[in-house]
C-alpha cells in the first residue's frame, strides 16, 4: 500500500463539508479507517441526518484518498444527533436533544403546515422526531396528523405521545372537546404549554419541532425564556405587513438569546392548478431579502399551491402524501438546511453546570 492510515487522515484534514463548509472531524468514532485488502474503507459520522447520498462529501473524500496515493474502498456514512447548547440556566431536556421552535409573529403564514412537513421531512431522513403544538387557542396538529381521541396515562401524572404517521407528538386539541374553545387567560395558557411538554413522555428525540402560535406574547416568551430551545426558524411570506411581524419574531429570540437558524418563506409564488402558471402575489423575494438583513441563514421558499394545502387538511401532509412531489422535495430541502445548521451550534454543556443546592441554616 503506497499510504498508511496517518497519510490518510492527513489528506481528509483539508475535505471540507459541503453542507457544513467545515472540515471533517478526524478522531475516531467520527472517523474510522479500515484496511481493506489494497484499499481503505471510510466510515464518516455525520452531526446531522443522511439525505441524498452526500454524494457531493463522498466526491470529496475520494479525490482525498486517490490524491494520498490510496485506494477508495467502501465510503460510508452515519448520523448521530447530540445535543447542543441552549439558553443560559437553562438545561435540555433529558428525552429530547434538541428543541426547536418554529415561529411567525403572526398567522394565517402557513406556519403549522411547515412545521408538520419538516418534522416528517427529517424524520424520513432518519431522525427521531416529535412536534408539539403549541398553538393553546388554535390547535391545529391534530387535523393534519389525522389523529383523534386522548392521549394515554400509564402513572395516571404523565402522558404518552400519540403517534401520526410515526411523529411523536402532542397538542391541546388531543385534551379538549371537539369545536371546544380555549377561554384562557394568559397564566393559565403559559401553564397548559409547559405541561404539555414536560408532561409528555417523550422517547428518545432527537428533534422536537415546536409549531408556536402567532405574536410575540405569553406563549412565545414562555417558550424563549423557560424552555431549553436549541433555535428557532422563522416562517414567513413575501407580503411586507407579513415580513413586519417576522421581524419582530426573529427579533425577540435573539433578544432572549435563542439563536434564529433560518428563515422560510412560505407562499413564495402562486402556481395556477389548471395552467401552471406561476404569479408572486404576496410579492418576491421577502423573506429572502429578510435573511439578508438580519445575516441569517436562508432555508427555502415554498409555493401557495393547492396540492399542500388538500393534502395537509386530510390528514396526510405534502411530504407522507406526495413523497416524490416537488412540495416535498422542497420540505426535504429545508429540513435538512435546517438540520445542517442545528449542527454546526455549539454542543450542550449544561449537564456540567453545577446546580443550585440550597442548604438551611
Amino acid at each position: 500500500m503506497s499510504a498508511n492510515i496517518q497519510d490518510i487522515r492527513t489528506a481528509l484534514s483539508r475535505v471540507i463539508d459541503p453542507d457544513t463548509r467545515k472540515t471533517l472531524a478526524l478522531t475516531e468514532p467520527e472517523l474510522r479507517i479500515t484496511p481493506a485488502g489494497d484499499a481503505f474503507d471510510i466510515t464518516v459520522t455525520l452531526g446531522y441526518p443522511l439525505y441524498n447520498g452526500q454524494q457531493g462529501l463522498r466526491e470529496r473524500i475520494e479525490a482525498a484518498l486517490q490524491g494520498c496515493g490510496a485506494l477508495p474502498g467502501q465510503i460510508n456514512f452515519e448520523s448521530r444527533i447530540i445535543s447542543h447548547a441552549v439558553q443560559r440556566g437553562l438545561r435540555t431536556s433529558p428525552n429530547v436533544r434538541n428543541i426547536i421552535a418554529v415561529a411567525s409573529g403572526k398567522g394565517g403564514v402557513g406556519k403549522s403546515t411547515t412545521s408538520v412537513n419538516i418534522a416528517l421531512a427529517l424524520q424520513a431522513q432518519g431522525a427521531r422526531v416529535g412536534l408539539l403544538d403549541a398553538d393553546i387557542y388554535g390547535p391545529s396538529v391534530p387535523i393534519m396528523l389525522g389523529l383523534s381521541g386522548k392521549p394515554k396515562s400509564i402513572d395516571g401524572k404523565s402522558m404518552e405521545p400519540m403517534i401520526g404517521h410515526g411523529l411523536q407528538t402532542n397538542s391541546i386539541g388531543f385534551l379538549m372537546d371537539d369545536d371546544g374553545p380555549a377561554i384562557w387567560r394568559g397564566p393559565m395558557v403559559t401553564q397548559a404549554l409547559t405541561q404539555l411538554l414536560s408532561l409528555t413522555n417523550w422517547n428518545d428525540l432527537d428533534y422536537l419541532i415546536v409549531d408556536m402560535p402567532p405574536g410575540t406574547g405569553d406563549i412565545a416568551l414562555t417558550m424563549a425564556q423557560k424552555v431549553p430551545l436549541t433555535g428557532a426558524i422563522i416562517v414567513t411570506t413575501p407580503q411586507d405587513l407579513a415580513l413586519a411581524d417576522a421581524r419582530k419574531g426573529l427579533i425577540m429570540f435573539q433578544k432572549v438569546d435563542v439563536p434564529v437558524l433560518g428563515i422560510v418563506e412560505n407562499m413564495s409564488v402562486h402556481i395556477c392548478s389548471n395552467c401552471g402558471h406561476s404569479e408572486p402575489i404576496f410579492g418576491h423575494d421577502g423573506g429572502r431579502h429578510l435573511a439578508t438583513e438580519h445575516s441569517l441563514p436562508w432555508l427555502g421558499a415554498l409555493p401557495l399551491q393547492l396540492d399542500i394545502r388538500v393534502e395537509t387538511d386530510s390528514g396526510r401532509p405534502s411530504v407522507v402524501a406526495s413523497p416524490d412531489g416537488t412540495a416535498s422535495r422542497l420540505y426535504h430541502e429545508i429540513a435538512h438546511q435546517l438540520a445542517v445548521h442545528i449542527s454546526t451550534q455549539p454542543a450542550d454543556t449544561s449537564a456540567a453546570r453545577p446546580g443550585v443546592v440550597v442548604r438551611k441554616s
